[in-house]
Formats: structure tokens, sequence, C-alpha cells
């Protein structure tokens, strides 16, 4: 198991999110933004925008979704 939280994710804040591999992070990252877009958090709603605008560009966005999968990787057992 390993923990990353919100603001590693490119979140807002430091909600922890543990699992055994980096796609579960990303599903619990994933419903954790849209609670967060329900609830209209003005700084996850900002995080948000971030990354839809690495969206429009299918290179910058890999290149960053690599990088947090080896930031997971790289991370020590809880």
């Amino acid at each position: 198991m390993k923990t990353m939280t919100c603001k590693q994710l490119g979140g807002a804040c430091d909600e922890a999110f543990t699992a055994d591999s980096f796609d579960e992070i990303t599903e619990m990252s994933k419903a954790h933004g849209m609670e967060m877009f329900q609830k209209q958090d003005q700084q996850h709603l900002a995080a948000m925008q971030n990354i839809m605008a690495m969206m429009q560009d299918p290179d910058l966005l890999e290149e960053w979704s690599d990088s947090k999968q080896k930031e997971f990787d790289d991370l020590p057992e809880d």
C-alpha cells in the first residue's frame, strides 16, 4: 500500500488516498474531485482548471501522468 495526497496528484488539499496501485489512487482522486466539484470548492475548481488546460495538449498530459506514476512507484510502502 502506498499513499498520495490530493496535492501530490494536482489537487488542492491534503486528503490522503491509500491503495495498492496508481490506478486505484487515480480513481480515489477522481471521486474526491467530483465531490469537491459538487461542493463547488473554489480551490479544487482552480486545480481542476489547471488539469483541464493540460488535457488540451496530449503530450503534456501524458508527461504529467507519467511523472505522477513515477512518483507513486518511487514511494515507500506504508
